[in-house]
């Protein structure tokens, strides 16, 4: 699909105790780079954490000042309430939270999320998230919505084959995942992506893996081969 997603397998402001993330300040830096001389346009997405007000207002704390920053709350959640999903494509980039993939998806594809998104990218807002905010791209993914570790495949298909966010941060998660993919329970390439680890897909490609942890990376998965991905260190928060 044309445009361009960041997929954090764990990390950014989601995951700091200060709010503060390498990672975010790449987006940011990103998404001035769309009108130079102006503060971009942040929308955050809530709805796989159900709205949470905290979630929303952590992330306003983590970009204030940086960012005009707006939250779309599908449950119009007070202040911010219910916004029509076009106002995303005035956005310059979007950044998806974490939480349950399977309800992210299903309220989504009923209110047109979706779709718009889809236009969006195509205008070169830039599509982000964590967690559920990175498997919901994919064709697939491993997820906990369910309780127990699953696989699904009932993504956006935004990028060919499936994700893996917390690979090596959550009991289970690796070990899982290779078994999903090498029994075509997942489709491929699987992207198994540590917390601290970013994934940069330009026009569908994967161009780039960014880390903003020391050790943090990402594996490439087939049915009978894992190759690590070749990584770039950020440095700390700006």
């Amino acid at each position: 699909m044309p445009g361009t997603i960041v997929a954090l397998g764990g990390g950014g402001f989601s995951m700091s105790e200060t709010g503060e993330s390498a990672i975010d300040d790449w987006l940011l830096a990103r998404a001035r780079a769309t009108r130079p001389g102006v503060l971009p346009a942040v929308c955050f997405i809530p709805t796989a954490a159900g709205d949470s007000r905290d979630y929303c207002e952590r992330f306003e704390a983590a970009f204030a000042g940086r960012a005009q920053t707006h939250v779309l709350s599908l449950f119009g959640q007070s202040p911010w309430d219910y916004t029509d999903p076009e106002m995303l494509l005035d956005m310059d980039l979007v950044y998806v939270g974490g939480g349950s993939t399977v309800n992210l998806l299903s309220l989504w594809r009923r209110h047109g999320v979706d779709t718009v998104l889809t236009r969006a990218a195509a205008s070169g807002t830039i599509l982000a998230g964590i967690s559920a905010g990175a498997n919901c791209w994919f064709e697939g993914s491993s997820t906990d919505s369910f309780g127990p570790l699953a696989p699904l495949r009932d993504g956006l298909g935004f990028l060919a084959g499936s994700a893996c966010p917390h690979f090596h941060g959550e009991e289970g998660r690796a070990d899982s995942f290779r078994t999903w993919i090498g029994e075509g329970a997942l489709p491929g390439p699987g992207y198994g992506i540590d917390d601290g680890t970013a994934l940069v897909f330009e026009d569908g490609t994967l161009t780039s893996a960014l880390t903003e942890e020391p050790g943090a990376g990402a594996h490439l998965i087939d049915r009978v081969s894992e190759t690590p991905v070749a990584t770039t260190p950020l440095g700390g928060p700006t």
